[in-house]
């Protein structure tokens, strides 16, 4: 908070005022961006999302998630080397089921996230921390073609084919939060993710796409008493993988998403994001129900938004209801 501070202060009563609050806005923006974890799947890279499953399955899962990156500035202003790294961890349950004859699954998610954030204000060096529980996620999603509710026997009988689903993420604003504090952990707003994505099994290959977009509700209670809004983001996604065998497979990810502009009290800023980030995920079956996977992510392009990285590594147990 002090950095973004120390950042507007120093151009208080000059000329470069309004540039300087638009570019400290965009640092502001990113950075929620960032720690917001509504976002924190919003722009995960997610293969399989809406490949074909039986019915009466469960999911728990484990996951951690180191996110790295910076933002580049204006040279003119006072601050530099800006960076931040965030720990996640995730605690997830998500069930299939019978949905109007087809397999429909919800989720639940729970984060708990540590993020430091340190830049360069002139000469000095500043730093904060955060850390608590971030925004619960909650997804419901429905494969309207190529996936009809099977029970986990039937399911092993049938031959892949094209599937197409659609989803709508919820992202509800309990995570820690504190008006007083410029950057949160939580948004303070409710986030909505409308979705539709497909799977295509090419022999041992598949190939996946999606589209989505997320739209937010206000923060009324923004820092210093402001009202903080933001425009939807559109997120496109793409997948290719290779099966070499139950819950054993790799796949290439990409995702591009833009939007997002800010505004203040109705005053719109100068941050319209966009940014292309590419990677990998690798699944390996443990046994006993249990799979293992690892992924990684990196930017390729970005304009007023974080070039971050991120890797993960999970831990999934399956079950089915007896």
């Amino acid at each position: 908070m002090q950095l973004i501070r120390r950042v507007v202060g120093s151009l208080r009563g000059t000329a470069s005022l309004t540039v300087g609050r638009a570019h400290a806005r965009g640092v502001i923006a990113a950075f929620i961006f960032m720690l917001g974890t509504g976002l924190a799947s919003a722009q995960d890279m997610e293969p399989r999302s809406y490949s074909a499953s039986p019915i009466d399955t469960n999911f728990l899962i484990g996951s951690y998630q180191r996110t790295t990156g910076d933002v580049a500035l204006d040279a003119d202003l006072p601050i530099s080397d800006v960076k931040a790294a965030i720990n996640t961890g995730i605690l997830a349950y998500n069930r299939t089921f019978d949905l109007f004859g087809h397999t429909g699954s919800v989720a639940i998610v729970l984060p708990y996230l540590q993020g430091n954030l340190s830049g360069n204000v002139g000469s000095e060096t500043k730093q904060i921390t955060r850390e608590g529980f971030g925004d619960l996620a909650f997804r419901l999603t429905e494969n309207l073609i190529g996936s009809p509710a099977l029970t986990p026997a039937e399911f092993a009988r049938r031959e892949p084919t094209t599937t197409l689903g659609v989803g709508v993420a919820v992202v509800a604003p309990t995570g820690e939060y504190n008006s007083q504090q410029l950057i949160n952990i939580s948004s303070h707003r409710w986030a909505f993710r409308p979705e539709i994505g497909g799977s295509q099994p090419i022999g041992n290959w598949f190939v996946e796409g999606s589209a989505g977009m997320w739209i937010f509700t206000d923060n009324n209670d923004f820092f210093g008493g402001h009202v903080r809004g933001q425009d939807p983001i559109w997120t496109f996604q793409a997948h290719v993988g290779y099966n070499f065998g139950p819950n054993l497979w790799l796949a290439a990810d990409a995702i591009y998403y833009t939007g997002g502009r800010t505004s203040l009290d109705g005053v719109a800023g100068h941050d319209f994001q966009s940014a292309t980030r590419a990677g990998f995920t690798l699944s390996v079956p443990i046994g006993n129900g249990f799979s293992a996977k690892a992924s990684f992510g990196g930017w390729l392009t970005a304009q007023n938004a974080a070039t971050f990285d991120r890797i993960g590594l999970t831990l999934q147990y399956r079950w089915f209801d007896p």
